[in-house]
């Protein structure tokens, strides 16, 4: 990969104009997404501004929609309250490391790594069965 993403990549901006640096960092970090799932098959982000009169910028929301076989991955950052996403990096740095996270348990789930109570119940019974 040399930095940009395979799949198709869509990126919309609600309330906040269309800015290429924002859109760069967000091409960015999703093609790091493609390091920890090579099935992703779309790719959906949309940073919304949202303006509240007590506070003296804008509130900025992410939404990323992923999609990999047999699921649908939706992160969506909506932190109201807190003072550091005014700064829309940081709200960009906190929803793609969310969708990160997602995609990492995607990915040990459908490699098996992850063991269901099934299984161990099946691994502790196997023993009685040998006497």
């Amino acid at each position: 990969m040399e930095g940009s993403m395979q799949i198709p990549l869509e990126i919309t901006f609600h309330g906040v104009e269309h800015s290429d640096a924002v859109e760069a960092r967000i091409r960015e970090k999703a093609a790091k997404l493609e390091q920890h799932c090579h099935n992703i098959t779309s790719c959906r982000v949309a940073v919304e501004a949202e303006h509240h009169h007590q506070h003296h910028g804008n509130l900025y929301k992410v939404r990323i929609d992923l999609a990999v076989p047999h699921k649908q991955i939706v992160v969506s950052r909506d932190h109201h309250d807190k003072q550091e996403h005014q700064d829309i990096y940081v709200a960009l740095r906190d929803a793609f490391a969310a969708a990160t996270r997602q995609l990492e348990d995607y990915v040990r789930i459908h490699r098996g790594e992850v063991k269901s109570h099934a299984k161990e119940v099946k691994d502790v019974k196997e023993p009685e069965e040998e006497v």
